[in-house]
């Protein structure tokens, strides 16, 4: 019985949990892909550069950090969350003004790229804490329908958020008025993160568990003792790897050589959101049934095939082969998303959970961050040459995609022989 009553005492919270999620998935939206291409666009940013930026969100990941070295004991995480999203957002709102103040070039570059990147930096700081508070209101046996519920309603509300933005732009910059555009994405982060912060305050903490605490050099020995949880890092490391020698670089094609219209980019995330909407609950029931490691290896078979496909994206067909690309993509993460933190928590207990999540994407992060700007040269240097390399006629975006699919098929045969196997015979 009591554990019935407090299944109902955190019901609403968790439904403030997936009204949060929405709404600063609707704030990620208006900072990333091509709603942040066409600020860097105006700040006249090279492609190369633009994902760089991009790739930065996951840099982000570094500062989860924080949480195990400075953070780790921290019982009420409540309001040091709000506070962080707080200022995260309000620079946020600084994003959309740096392209519209009365400065020069270099000032408005400057307040851009401070803001941008403490923005991100903020976010991170507390995302283990804010994880941990969150999915602890969820039992670990619903964990997965859990996330795809909230998965659905992000994508549902995002994709009638991300056609009026992107039509909102396009009317703007028809009139030749990028200013008031710019002005508009300001004022709809600044009111998204009045209500963000709303949500937060109706979401319950758990008590805190009377338990002894331990030092950081116990905690990182216990968790790399663990042969599993180690296995779920270098996955995630070899994930965001491969997603970032391509993906970061999507934006600035989207809105350069494929020529896309923000209403089309706004239509093609629709597309996004409906097949999301409609996978993530069959890959959530999938994996309670049989386990996170096997949803993944699927959603990287269909992340491969989507990197394939955009191989031959180009001006010709990209309205088509980017849309079919997208769609691919969508399935894909409608598993990955989740899926890589749930094994985390599939592999780590108790107080060990936070410092095993900001170390696993924060690892992961870094290399995502580093693998793109190891792989911007190349971009710049395809587009600097025609649009040619080793004597044939490619665009930057097509090439990347080829290392990303072979990039990938690697993570796939990891999972297959060097997480499954290991996770079947450790159950």
């Amino acid at each position: 019985m009591s554990g019935k009553q407090g299944a109902d005492e955190y019901r609403v919270s968790r439904g403030g949990v997936i009204i949060e999620a929405m709404l600063e998935y609707f704030i990620s939206i208006l900072t990333t892909g091509a709603f942040l291409a066409k600020i860097t666009e105006s700040l006249g940013f090279s492609d190369s550069l633009t994902g760089i930026l991009s790739s930065f969100v996951s840099l982000g990941c570094l500062f989860q950090l924080s949480s195990i070295l400075f953070l780790r004991n921290l019982r009420a995480v409540k309001r040091p969350v709000m506070i962080a999203h707080l200022i995260n957002e309000l620079l946020f709102v600084f994003v959309y003004i740096a392209p519209i103040v009365p400065l020069s070039a270099g000032a408005k570059t400057a307040i851009f790229l401070f803001s941008f990147c403490g923005a991100n930096i903020i976010h991170n700081v507390m995302r283990a804490n804010k994880s941990e508070w969150e999915i602890s209101l969820v039992d670990d046996g619903k964990r997965g329908m859990f996330t795809a519920k909230k998965e659905m309603v992000s994508l549902l509300g995002g994709m009638t958020f991300t056609y009026i933005m992107g039509a909102v732009f396009d009317h703007f910059e028809g009139m030749g008025k990028s200013r008031e555009a710019f002005l508009a994405g300001a004022v709809a982060v600044l009111g998204l993160m009045l209500f963000h912060l709303l949500s937060l305050s109706f979401i319950k903490e758990k008590p805190a568990q009377e338990r002894r605490d331990s030092t950081l050099g116990e905690s990182l020995k216990i968790l790399f003792a663990n042969k599993m949880f180690c296995r779920v890092v270098i996955l995630n490391i070899l994930w965001y790897a491969a997603a970032a020698i391509s993906v970061p670089f999507y934006g600035a094609y989207q809105v350069g050589e494929l020529g896309f219209s923000m209403t089309y980019v706004s239509l093609l995330s629709i597309l996004y959101a409906v097949v999301r909407t409609l996978v993530s609950p069959l890959l959530g029931k999938y994996a309670d049934r049989t386990s996170f490691s096997r949803m993944n290896y699927l959603c990287y078979l269909v992340s491969a095939a989507s990197f394939l496909v955009n191989c031959f994206t180009v001006p010709e067909n990209g309205k088509v082969f980017y849309a079919v690309y997208y769609a691919l993509y969508a399935i894909a993460m409608g598993g990955i998303n989740s899926g890589l933190s749930n094994l985390v928590f599939d592999h780590v207990q108790g107080e060990n959970r936070r410092s095993a999540i900001a170390i696993t994407f924060a690892l992961g992060g870094l290399t995502g961050f580093l693998t793109t700007c190891l792989i911007s040269p190349l971009v710049s240097y395809i587009q600097q040459n025609g649009n040619r390399i080793f004597g044939l006629s490619v665009y930057a975006a097509q090439f990347v995609s080829g290392i990303a699919f072979l990039m990938t098929a690697a993570v796939i045969l990891y999972v297959r022989f060097a997480i499954i196997p290991k996770e079947h015979k450790n159950a």
